[in-house]
């Protein structure tokens, strides 16, 4: 298993490199056709009401500075990735939101490389669910890299959140080409006994299987906590110095709100690792 078809936003953050080198990477090593999409942040349907609307010049030169903008975006992009080696990629310019944009764009895409949202960084053209969003309504895994600090491109030391759902059962398979290539994969089973029914006689074990068949030895952990569990994941993955966690993003979205479960929300507006979640 490979990621053949890789989707980056391009957005305004400060730690936009840090995500194009990993983008870039992770192309090279997959043979992937890398997509660079940088967004003007306007709504299509705004667009297209405006579009004979008598008062379209007023806000055209706006329009203008926006796409200009975003065309230095994917400017810069290309100017990275060519120069990193990468010979298979695009650049998109769309007239859109990112959210939505993202969304419809990575049905056909293996992986998609999103920022965490930056409360004081990020433009307000891109709302704080953006990451959550792709993810619940994209159909395909989406790996978020914290706005801060930089991460190794090829991750050593991963931990699975496993809660034997399918989200985190989906989680681990669209991971594999990376714990695959793993030196060590550990498996975190938190408070089993509050559903044994998710996970057998021996909570972990099935998992810890599975892998092993796709050639990843993964040690099984599991812990008993009074804490949320959270806080507990991120406090482990700092204990194990793990540079990649992978779990299932649990929730769902209606039109603009995106209601999340406690793990998931927790883990976005703290990741101090880069996170892989599928939904």
């Amino acid at each position: 298993m490979s990621y053949k078809t890789i989707l980056i936003h391009l957005d305004e953050s400060p730690n936009i490199d840090a995500r194009i080198n990993l983008a870039a990477q992770l192309a090279l090593t997959h043979e992937a056709h890398l997509i660079g999409l940088a967004t003007t942040g306007i709504s299509r349907y705004f667009y297209e009401s405006m579009a004979t609307a008598a008062s379209e010049a007023g806000i055209g030169p706006y329009m203008d500075t926006l796409r200009e903008r975003a065309s230095a975006r994917l400017q810069h992009f290309e100017d990275k990735v060519r120069q990193l080696g990468v010979s298979s990629y695009e650049k998109h310019l769309a007239d859109d939101e990112a959210e939505g944009c993202l969304a419809l764009r990575a049905r056909y895409c293996d992986l998609v490389i999103l920022g965490q949202y930056d409360p004081e960084g990020s433009i307000p053209s891109v709302y704080a669910d953006l990451p959550e969003y792709v993810t619940l309504n994209g159909g395909c895994p989406v790996l978020i890299i914290p706005y801060v600090g930089s991460y190794p491109l090829k991750p050593e030391h991963i931990l699975i959140a496993w809660d034997g759902g399918q989200e985190a059962a989906k989680a681990v398979r669209n991971a594999l080409p990376f714990l695959q290539a793993a030196k060590s994969v550990e498996v975190a089973v938190f408070n089993a006994q509050q559903d044994p029914a998710n996970h057998g006689e021996e909570p972990g074990a099935d998992i810890a299987l599975y892998l092993a068949r796709h050639h990843v030895k993964a040690n099984v952990r599991q812990e008993q906590v009074e804490i949320p569990v959270g806080e507990a994941l991120l406090s482990l993955a700092a204990d194990l110095h793990a540079d990649l966690l992978v779990m299932g993003c649990y929730g769902h979205s209606r039109f603009r709100e995106v209601l999340l479960g406690g793990v998931s929300r927790t883990i976005l507006d703290s990741i101090t690792l880069p996170v892989l979640m599928s939904h």
